[in-house]
């Protein structure tokens, strides 16, 4: 493939991923025509929708960058194979997530929609294609696409770069404009470092070359599972030491500050919490695992397993605070839960904290009031029906599947966070949105059963303030 100016831009797939990347992008560079394209036809709806508060994601910044690029060079649109026909570069950026059945089933990632659409691009194709994987995949799936795209028997010359994600949920768009770095892996052929450069050419509008780096397509996804697997690990490791200071009184985050002192620790990724959620970190984890134990390496695959289990306790550990300290029972109480995202700033729900805390709190019949400033009830539903119909992890499948119709009657969401602590026994904080912060705690508490209890799995709470007042507040890493 001759060098050229990429001109045509085709993105397969209008998720947490594809869309914020591509409006970046196409706000980024105007003289390249940006099309994102998905077989949902709601979700494009809502990527097109004249009220930017429609927009089926939610990030800061997002909707000032769609409003600027879409119908300039930024298209939302279901005609993937058009936009594929049209484009040099096709992003693929579908969901990849961990296998529910056969082999690999709890760890491997299932790449079907991957293989869908390397089928489908290698039927449209007319002409040679740079082929880019954006979503996170196992190491070596370039080589599996590259196989499915080389037998079309057309002569088209198809060049697979791996270029993976970097973002963080809530600050995706900062991420995006500002990043550390931008990652991108290609074939040590001729062709290959053509098309690496091409893809370095689009980066380098807005990125400085400097934070673009090249390298084997295989060291480039490996390189996103690792990166993710580091950071969960850090989140687990402190999570690990909250235990033990809640014994023997120290204070977590002033551990957390002392260690992050020091220059070879840092001190990101160290907030102590009910534990890691979201979309990438157990997943790339277990895919790390299962690709580890697929190469005979059972060690390696123990210890990263454990990471993904002191994720698990940690949540199993605040759910059990909770039932420990109403008595020993949640049967008939009324349990306040301050957000359902798994971090702030996003409306993003996958693999959240709340949904496990919400399950164990569940089985003991509690009566679950939530809410969350940007998760809707559909969404908090459908969260809690799909761990009933798969009841996997460590603690959950220790649980009883409970029916719809049961969970329905037990879960109230509100619009209102007042309305969810009204009468309450207990509020659960389960995500860090600021909002929280800043309620007025004496008509909190005026309006809560006493003894009134409140379990910080952010450390947000102004604790001595709500202490004064009459609240029992206990904290991860800091107990009571």
């Amino acid at each position: 493939m001759t060098k050229k100016q990429i001109k045509n831009i085709c993105c397969i797939g209008a998720g947490y991923v594809g869309g914020p990347t591509m409006a970046v992008m196409a706000q980024k560079c105007p003289h390249i025509k940006v099309n994102v394209v998905d077989m949902n036809e709601q979700r494009i709806a809502d990527w097109n929708d004249s009220d930017l508060n429609k927009l089926p994601i939610y990030e800061p910044g997002l909707a000032e960058v769609v409003d600027e690029a879409r119908g300039r060079n930024l298209f939302f649109s279901t005609s993937i194979e058009k936009a594929i026909d049209e484009a040099e570069v096709i992003f693929i950026s579908v969901n990849t997530p961990t296998k529910t059945y056969g082999v690999g089933k709890g760890m491997a990632a299932d790449l079907k929609y991957i293989e869908l659409c390397a089928r489908q691009i290698a039927s449209v194709a007319k002409d040679d294609k740079i082929i880019v994987e954006k979503s996170t995949l196992p190491v070596r799936t370039a080589e599996a696409i590259k196989t499915i795209l080389d037998s079309t028997g057309k002569g088209v010359q198809f060049d697979i770069l791996s270029s993976p994600e970097f973002l963080a949920e809530g600050t995706a768009i900062q991420d995006l404009t500002r990043p550390d770095r931008f990652l991108i892996g290609g074939e040590q052929s001729q062709s290959g470092e053509e098309a690496v450069q091409a893809l370095v050419d689009v980066y380098s509008n807005w990125v400085p070359r400097e934070n673009i780096v090249t390298t084997r397509v295989w060291s480039s996804e490996l390189s996103k599972l690792t990166a993710n697997a580091f950071l969960a690990q850090r989140v687990s490791s402190i999570n690990a030491i909250s235990a033990l200071c809640e014994k023997t009184g120290a204070d977590v985050d002033e551990v957390a500050n002392a260690i992050g002192k020091d220059s070879r620790i840092g001190a990101k990724f160290l907030k102590s919490s009910i534990g890691f959620g979201g979309s990438c970190f157990q997943k790339d984890i277990l895919n790390l695992v299962y690709l580890c134990r697929h190469f005979n390496l059972p060690e390696v695959a123990y210890y990263w397993e454990q990471v993904i289990k002191m994720n698990d306790y940690q949540k199993h550990r605040f759910a059990k605070m909770i039932i420990d300290s109403l008595f020993n029972t949640v049967s008939g109480k009324k349990i306040a839960f301050l957000g359902w995202a798994f971090k702030k700033d996003t409306n993003d729900s996958r693999e959240s904290a709340a949904i496990y805390v919400a399950d164990e709190l569940l089985q003991d019949r509690a009566e679950i009031h939530v809410y969350d400033p940007k998760v809707t009830a559909e969404h908090i539903y459908a969260d809690l029906e799909y761990l009933q119909e798969h009841r996997v992890g460590q603690y959950v499948e220790q649980g009883e599947k409970m029916s719809m119709e049961e969970i329905r009657n037990l879960v109230t969401v509100h619009s209102s966070a007042y309305e969810a602590m009204k009468a309450a026994h207990a509020i659960a904080i389960l995500t860090e949105w600021d909002e929280f912060k800043t309620y007025n705690w004496q008509q909190v508490y005026n309006d809560m059963l006493k003894p009134a209890f409140v379990f910080d799995g952010r450390n947000i709470a102004p604790k001595e303030e709500m202490n004064e007042i009459g609240f029992e507040v206990y904290s991860v890493g800091r107990g009571k």
